[in-house]
């Protein structure tokens, strides 16, 4: 049974919030088939991961099922960030049938979704290896599970790009056209938020070098060529770090790696997700 996991997701309020809500649309005034079952039947229910995935959601699968039934015992067999083999079972519950047929939807879309995330990180990740790149996140999330696909993509290897417009500054084109300048923009931003980080987008050599002399803490190069980002790593030199975005997938953050950038963010991380297949099967006791 898992006693800790290793990767540390929200705190325990956000993810009783996503699950609130999912119940709200799910149960609404109360499971209409689940009354079909005998009031204090007992039940035993085995879920089963069907496909070679990465798994991540336990928190939020957890938490489904305690609200309904509080006293319900979940083993666990494996822990976020376990990749397991297709037919796996990786979790026993032992808990109130009405219950668990209650919960079972919402859990599982809550784990299947994670796990979708997590995996399709880990290919990403794979992808890169033996390379110095980090694999980033972005904001292209599912609305409201943000900082949920956030630790999934931990769970998959993956680091976190800012989790949203509060916590770092990236300053983009339209930014730079209404400051009037790179530097000015800069300028501005550092005089409004000192201890955020700054990132600027930029999209040729020029531009990329009036980002380094404006003392910028990162630079991202928007949808460079191969050539082009060779040219930036050099002419960095090691100064600042480097992000590639733009026409980045599985065939090309290969190269794109390859040229020695620090980080290439990944949209389709939590954008492009498919669910793991999940099966939860209930035997009543």
């Amino acid at each position: 049974m898992t006693t800790a996991l290793r990767f540390t997701p929200p705190d325990q309020a956000t993810i009783n919030a996503d699950v609130d809500r999912a119940f709200a649309e799910d149960l609404g005034k109360g499971d209409a088939t689940a009354s079909l079952l005998p009031a204090d039947a007992q039940a035993t229910a085995q879920l089963t991961c069907r496909e070679d995935a990465v798994i991540a959601g336990i928190p939020w699968f957890n938490t489904c099922v305690h609200k309904l039934d509080p006293k319900a015992q979940i083993e666990w067999r494996v822990d976020d960030g376990d990749r397991v083999a297709p037919d796996s079972v990786i979790c026993v519950i032992h808990g109130d049938a009405r219950a668990l047929v209650s919960a079972e939807r919402s859990a599982l879309n809550f784990l299947q979704l994670l796990s979708g995330t997590a995996t399709n990180t880990a290919a990403y990740v794979a992808a890169v290896a033996g390379t110095r790149t980090r694999v980033l996140d972005t904001r292209k999330t599912v609305p409201g599970m943000r900082l949920a696909q956030k630790y999934a993509v931990r769970c998959g290897g993956g680091h976190n790009h800012r989790i949203g417009l509060y916590d770092a500054i990236l300053v983009k084109e339209n930014h730079i056209i209404a400051a009037g300048s790179i530097a000015a923009a800069v300028l501005a931003a550092r005089q409004l938020h000192p201890t955020l980080l700054l990132e600027v987008e930029v999209e040729n050599l020029d531009e990329l070098q009036q980002a380094l002399d404006a003392g910028v803490d990162r630079v991202m190069l928007d949808n460079f060529t191969l050539p082009l980002m060779r040219e930036a790593v050099a002419l960095a030199a090691g100064s600042v770090p480097l992000e590639i975005s733009g026409n980045v997938d599985l065939s090309t953050i290969g190269d794109f790696a390859q040229t020695g950038v620090d980080y290439i963010s990944v949209g389709a991380l939590t954008k492009h997700v498919r669910a793991v297949d999940l099966s939860l099967r209930l035997k009543i006791n």
